[in-house]
């Protein structure tokens, strides 16, 4: 097979990953019964503009009104529903104006309302309301530190959700007495409707005691008052007895797509699995070892074949020079390292919303010549790799995957095609 047809399918499989989780086709079926009185449309994460887009489409017969934040560059006309913008993955002043603005659409609800809650990945940082005796800073400061401690999403969640005033099923508790829906979108591994978006409308099910324990475990400096607050016992949100909560998209869900679309170009699907974790080039050397065992003992499978994973893999920055690249580039390069120009092996990985880390890419490509041609132009993937540099490494190459916002986020998809 010659690379641009390799190419091509892995594009083709990402893709069909992507458009599975779009809100258009997802939201309509998953919508509640109408409200007898109005619906307030509340929302944060990458994809809530495009969610809120497909509620004003679905309903035009309902008084629907409301306010979304998504990230700068996601929004979309959404008609009757504000759409505010702000900064991921570390927040901004907007944040917490969209925090406070959201607060005050909930005002003044009664019984006969429905508050149609839009979360998906990314709402931790686009919506962030600090405790009182906290500040912006503290949140700022120790989200930054999290992001280059290795910490898991789940972790860092965990943490912002007990620094946050509308975390932790605060938010639904501010919505009574009206009915409350939660139409999510997942981007965490094991779905766990409390770590997306750091859980704004699901009560939490940690303490803050745990939150100070990852602190401590990844040796992230705490401010004194957050380390006061996090000390002291809270009291947590409880979910109202009505509260519904809908996973629309999730990564399972985009992972058996694009083994069907795999299936439809005759071509064998593993899943590995949707929640994988860890480094991004440790789990990279492991996927290189099991698509060596692929091709060269037909071992789990045989004939032309593709490995499917998802999740969310962590990039520990530690000492040296900190490049640019995320960890879907940071795992390409260290997969292209260990299977060392390994014949018949190619690789796409990218991050489902079109962007990977901070970058303009949603991921790259690796070919079996990546590392040569890398030589060729005087690249050495290794000493990038080292310098969590692989954005740069893949741009020189010409490999990089850039798809622009995709409006949906249900977190990495990764293909590995053995032919």
């Amino acid at each position: 097979m010659k690379n641009e047809r390799a190419a091509d399918i892995l594009r083709e499989i990402f893709l069909q990953a992507v458009d599975s989780a779009r809100p258009g086709p997802v939201i309509p079926p998953a919508l509640p019964e109408k409200p007898r009185g109005r619906c307030v449309v509340i929302g944060a994460g990458k994809a809530s503009a495009s969610m809120a887009a497909a509620v004003d489409a679905a309903w035009p017969d309902v008084d629907i009104s409301g306010v979304v934040v998504t990230r700068y560059g996601h929004a979309v006309p959404a008609g009757r529903i504000r759409i505010l913008e702000a900064a991921h993955p570390v927040a901004d002043a907007m944040s917490e104006q969209a925090a406070m603005q959201i607060i005050e659409a909930l005002r003044g609800l009664t019984s006969d309302d429905l508050v149609l809650a839009l979360i998906s990945g990314g709402g931790s940082a686009l919506m962030a309301l600090p405790l009182p005796g906290l500040t912006l800073a503290d949140k700022q400061s120790i989200t930054r530190s999290l992001l280059h401690s290795g910490a898991g999403i789940g972790e860092m969640n965990l943490v912002r959700r007990h620094l946050s005033a509308v975390k932790g099923g605060r938010l639904a508790a501010l919505a009574r007495p009206a009915r409350i829906v939660s139409l999510i979108i997942s981007d965490v591994p094991g779905d766990n409707p409390a770590d997306v978006a750091s859980g704004p409308t699901v009560a939490a099910d940690s303490t803050p005691a745990d939150a100070l324990k990852i602190l401590q475990r990844y040796a992230i400096p705490v401010p004194e008052s957050v380390r006061q607050l996090l000390l002291q016992p809270q009291t947590a949100a409880i979910d109202p007895p009505d509260a519904v909560v809908r996973l629309v998209a999730t990564p399972a869900m985009a992972l058996q797509a694009a083994a069907a679309a795999a299936r439809d170009r005759g071509i064998t699907p593993m899943i590995l699995g949707d929640a994988i974790e860890g480094e991004s080039r440790e789990a990279a050397v492991v996927m290189a070892g099991i698509a060596r065992s692929v091709k060269r003992y037909g071992h789990p499978l045989t004939g032309p074949a593709v490995l499917l994973s998802g999740g969310e893999t962590t990039v520990t920055v530690t000492g040296g020079r900190a490049g640019k690249g995320g960890r879907n580039t940071e795992f390409l390069l260290s997969l292209a390292c260990a299977l060392n120009g390994e014949s018949g092996v190619w690789a796409i990985a990218g991050d489902t919303d079109g962007i990977d880390g901070t970058e303009d890419a949603a991921g790259a490509l690796i070919y079996p010549d990546t590392l040569a041609r890398g030589r060729d132009s005087g690249l050495n993937a290794a000493a990038f790799l080292d310098d969590h540099d692989s954005y740069s490494f893949f741009h020189a190459t010409g490999d990089l995957l850039v798809t622009g916002p995709t409006l949906t986020n249900v977190n990495d998809i990764r293909a590995i095609l053995i032919a």
